[in-house]
């Protein structure tokens, strides 16, 4: 499995439970892909959204999301991380 970082775009405004419920929908339905979406971070003003997650795909990232009602077409890899 292999991180991603998938970008929404056309957001602007999202709050706090409007984000939440759209991580839901993806916990919801992640485990048909064989994704896990690990966290998501939103910036309101330009109405950008940025979700980790660890999948066997940038395709299986994107039919999740598209499933979930929110669908993405930036998914980048992830393959360096340091803690």
């Amino acid at each position: 499995m292999s991180k991603y970082m998938d970008v929404h775009h056309g957001m602007k405004g999202i709050t706090a439970d409007q984000l939440q419920e759209a991580h839901r929908r993806d916990l919801a339905i992640e485990a048909e892909e064989g994704v896990h979406f690990e966290r998501a971070w939103a910036d309101p003003n330009s109405g950008t959204v940025y979700c980790l997650s660890e999948a066997p795909s940038a395709d299986a990232v994107k039919r999740v999301h598209a499933q979930a009602g929110h669908p993405v077409t930036e998914v980048h890899p992830v393959p360096l991380t340091i803690e």
